[in-house]
């Protein structure tokens, strides 16, 4: 089943990078902190795309709508086919 924390956590970490590559005009010593964001930005990334491609289905089956009757899940029946002989016996003499 899908779970939005992966695509949520990919946004935020988007958006810290962002901030961090073009807001932030402070500068420390021994980090480099444009570089830091995008690092952030380059993972976030991954991660939202990661949890879209999971989203899809492509490995899982993913989110599913699922009938229910009567606290049952709905089950198509399959259809069967069915051949049936008649043995008549020996042919007339």
């Amino acid at each position: 089943m899908y779970s939005p924390v992966g695509l949520t956590v990919g946004l935020i970490l988007i958006a810290v990078g962002a901030i961090l590559v073009w807001a932030v005009t402070g500068e420390t010593s021994g980090v480099d902190i444009n570089a830091v964001g995008w690092i952030l930005m380059i993972v976030g990334f991954v991660a939202a795309l990661l949890s879209l491609i999971f989203w899809a289905g492509w490995w899982d089956r993913g989110y599913r709508r699922r009938e229910y009757v009567e606290g049952e899940p709905a089950r198509r029946p399959r259809r069967r086919r069915v051949v049936e002989e008649e043995d008549d016996g020996p042919p007339p003499v």
